[in-house]
């Protein structure tokens, strides 16, 4: 299988455009397509990169006999519109964040995903960053001891993005803190309840009806003794940007660093300890491995705003990559599949909704009733 090679057809160039020189060096892809509606920035992208199939139209796309594969990074109302249009069409997806916008686009999903025999996998960046595989690293090994507790946090100052971000639940967009709480241990979450926090300008409220500057929720995870806490904020709430973790275990803790590029810590029983926190291009092919450290986005001088805040989404574009071609050509499920993208998303949009009804408690989505 180490000859076979997945045709892939990028939809959405902004952040989209990050990801075509990785499917161009990865020796199972072939970046054969891109598409964008803006004929300007369709024909700019396509010849900086040198690709030949270009569409403006996403179902002429889907109706292209020759793509295996779309990795959709278009806006976030879009992707399950566009995931299940794709699957319908007999083509595999990797979506960008969030899989989808309400429980029920989830459910249908993973329910054509069930139908088509078809891939699905959302490209959750945090549970392949060199942060996250250290940690996991660490845990599999034994070095953490028994897992006691997870926190994570994703707080982000959104002003100067698109429309269509002002004023979003901030849980709605919950998928980098709740992926790699849910990932190391791996496990579903089975019920949430959250509390919102403070009050955004009013104008921003309005487009969602979501008042809340931060919402914290806490995770149950089914069939275990553990629980999560997750914090995420959009709107007036100072704050670096940060995309953080920490995993209390009982022989050893990590907790991600307060400031962007200073080292996290170790606790070994009460000892800390300073850590720097390796590169792991070593698990990559070789062909890809120079891009875990370089963003590729309109070269330097106009990087997308996710990779600047988000100091290179931790080095995990490639994996993502990998994750999903890798997939594909051994015929296995990715990480994460259509029904763990679900888990991750609707504990979010659940969660949301959980603080709108005071801090109720809601259960998660069976989704494994249709595995």
């Amino acid at each position: 299988m180490e000859n076979k090679k997945i045709n892939i057809a990028i939809v959405g160039l902004g952040f989209g455009a990050e990801f075509i020189p990785i499917y161009q060096h990865h020796p199972n892809a072939n970046m054969y397509a891109i598409c964008q509606r803006d004929h300007t920035k369709l024909h700019q992208v396509g010849d900086a990169f040198g690709i030949a199939k270009r569409y403006t139209d996403y179902d002429e796309l889907l109706r292209d006999p020759e793509v295996d594969a779309v990795h959709i990074n278009t806006p976030i109302q879009s992707h399950a519109e566009q995931s299940i249009k794709a699957l319908r069409a007999g083509k595999h997806v990797a979506c960008t964040v969030p899989m989808a916008t309400t429980v029920e686009e989830c459910r249908q999903i993973v329910e054509a995903v069930k139908e088509t025999g078809l891939t699905y996998m959302m490209m959750e960046t945090v549970i392949y960053s060199r942060e996250f595989l250290f940690v996991k690293e660490r845990y599999e090994n034994g070095e953490l001891g028994k897992l006691q507790f997870l926190r994570a946090s994703h707080q982000q100052e959104m002003a100067g993005w698109p429309g269509y971000w002002e004023g979003l639940p901030p849980m709605h967009y919950a998928t980098h803190c709740v992926g790699p709480v849910l990932a190391l241990a791996k496990a579903d979450a089975e019920y949430v309840s959250c509390f919102g926090s403070g009050r955004i300008d009013e104008p921003l409220i309005a487009k969602y009806g979501s008042p809340f500057a931060v919402e914290s929720c806490h995770i149950k995870f089914a069939n275990s003794d553990l629980s999560a806490e997750v914090t995420r904020s959009l709107f007036n709430t100072a704050r670096q940007y940060r995309e953080s973790f920490d995993v209390y275990g009982s022989k050893k803790t990590f907790e991600w660093t307060l400031v962007e590029h200073e080292q996290s810590v170790i606790h070994t029983g009460e000892t800390p300890e300073k850590v720097t926190i390796p590169d792991y291009a070593h698990l990559l092919p070789a062909e890809i491995q120079a891009f875990t450290t370089g963003g590729v986005y309109d070269a330097n001088s106009n990087q997308h705003l996710s990779f600047i805040q988000g100091s290179g989404h931790g080095g995990s574009h490639p994996h993502l990559v990998n994750e999903f071609v890798q997939a594909l050509v051994n015929t296995r499920q990715p990480f994460p599949n259509a029904r763990q993208s679900a888990n991750i998303t609707c504990v979010g949009i659940l969660a949301h909704e959980s603080a709108m009804d005071g801090g109720k408690k809601i259960n998660l989505p069976d989704f494994t009733l249709i595995d």
